[in-house]
């Protein structure tokens, strides 16, 4: 079973008591947005075998939104943060190429 902490709240959480946002860290297009961006935004996502960055929500906490870094091969959490960050803290960043040296950041290819 996946646990997060909610970096809010503190509490550790399992994954039946949060609700998943999806990929984090996206450009996100609304009104005024050409048909080709709005159809990315909405449909095209990555769906990694190992690090990724999720939105979650704490729905029977505190009820905020946070992001988490994870494995999804191995369900490790590398850590959680607030959700108003635009990019991973660096303490995550570390964790991350600490266990996976050869991982690269690629949070920047969805802005």
């Amino acid at each position: 079973m996946l646990i997060l902490e909610c970096p809010y709240c503190g509490v550790k959480a399992e994954e039946t008591e949060l609700s998943p946002g999806y990929e984090a860290h996206l450009k996100r297009f609304g009104p005024g947005a050409s048909p080709e961006e709005f159809e990315a935004y909405m449909f095209a996502r990555k769906n990694p075998k190992g690090v990724h960055f999720e939105r979650w929500r704490h729905s029977y906490g505190c009820g905020k939104w946070f992001l988490a870094a994870r494995c999804t091969a191995t369900l490790e959490v590398f850590g959680t943060y607030p959700a108003q960050v635009s990019e991973p803290p660096a303490d995550i960043i570390a964790k991350i190429q600490a266990r996976r040296p050869d991982w690269r950041p690629d949070w920047k290819d969805s802005k």
